[in-house]
């Protein structure tokens, strides 16, 4: 089974690689005795992020997500990297394709499923819904050093 490589870790980083995008899809995912998912990976843990998770997934062609689920305090964004498929959010379906960008409600009903010819390959990115406001705007939030980089 696949497994996330750490590069680095420091007092305020850390550095992962889950290896090339054409590698997603060798990773499987445990989610229960009964369930494993083939080609998922989750990261926000192994980089130690606090304030959501994320997950890379490859769906090959004709493979869908396997369930409808939906989740109690998460909002999910789905972008869509490689490939071609149809998301269905409360029993509406679309296309999606490289460059899509899903935002589904916790109380979604949501599932993916690739349609196309290759693999589809997407990122998803979950956190907690509601925890930014007009204050958290990355313009206002970050602040640009005077120090020099060094390279």
């Amino acid at each position: 089974m696949k497994q996330i490589e750490t590069i680095k870790k420091g007092e305020n980083y850390s550095a992962v690689n889950i290896g090339k995008v054409d590698e997603i899809k060798d990773y499987v995912l445990p989610m229960g005795p009964d369930v494993t998912i083939q080609g998922k990976v989750f990261a926000g843990q192994a980089v130690d992020a606090t304030g959501s998770e994320f997950s890379f997934q490859t769906l090959v062609p004709g493979q869908d997500s396997g369930f409808l689920h939906q989740h109690k305090t998460h909002e999910e964004i789905y972008i869509i990297l490689r490939g071609e498929g149809h998301y269905q959010v409360d029993g509406e379906i679309f296309p999606v394709s490289e460059g899509s960008i899903v935002r589904v409600a916790p109380n979604g009903k949501r599932a993916l499923k690739n349609t196309g010819t290759e693999p589809l390959t997407m990122l998803c990115i979950q956190y907690k819904a509601g925890a930014f406001g007009e204050a958290d705007s990355p313009m206002t939030d970050g602040i640009i050093l005077p120090d020099e980089l060094k390279w």
